[in-house]
């Protein structure tokens, strides 16, 4: 630990930055890339779910369309938690929808069955697991906060991916 006379004096210096500090270990410019390209993706991922609940037909539509609505307001809570963060280092959230796709992880499938959305829902839980478990390991230590909600939002998107293989089997019986 730090002498915590220094560190309060360091606390005093560049006040105006916030909770970002001289010690901050990751790159930041790297960082906001990242965590804007997490925005984008939860952003993508809440107009597709959003879209499904809506156009969900057949069946078993009711449940499945329900499941979808419940992700899309999940994934809204990822994509506000993390322009939150972005502001906290000193960035700006990209809500720009001009390139959303471009800066996304996963893409915009509408799938045309029932079967296809939650397919598709699925490969973009998947694509999410992926990308996010390699951003976990960027932030490492270097960045214990933005890390920590990475690993937050990692486990809710588990759950998702475990909720649409469970629809999967659901509908074909």
């Amino acid at each position: 630990m730090s002498d915590i006379q220094e560190i309060r004096r360091r606390a005093r210096q560049h006040m105006e930055q916030g909770a970002l500090v001289d010690n901050y270990k990751a790159d930041l410019e790297t960082s906001l890339r990242l965590l804007n390209e997490a925005l984008a993706t939860e952003i993508v991922c809440v107009l597709r779910y959003r879209r499904h609940h809506f156009m969900a037909a057949g069946i078993h539509a009711q449940a499945v369309a329900a499941e979808f609505l419940e992700h899309a307001n999940e994934e809204q809570g990822h994509a506000d938690k993390l322009a939150a963060r972005i502001v906290q280092l000193n960035g700006e959230p990209n809500f720009n929808p001009e390139g959303l796709l471009t800066r996304s992880h996963s893409e915009y499938v509408e799938g045309q069955s029932l079967e296809d959305m939650i397919r598709e829902n699925l490969v973009a839980e998947r694509i999410a697991i992926e990308s996010y478990t390699e951003i976990i390991r960027y932030f490492g230590d270097r960045d214990p906060t933005s890390r920590r909600l990475m690993e937050e939002i990692l486990s809710n998107e588990e759950e998702h991916a475990d909720d649409m293989r469970t629809l999967i089997e659901q509908i074909r019986n």
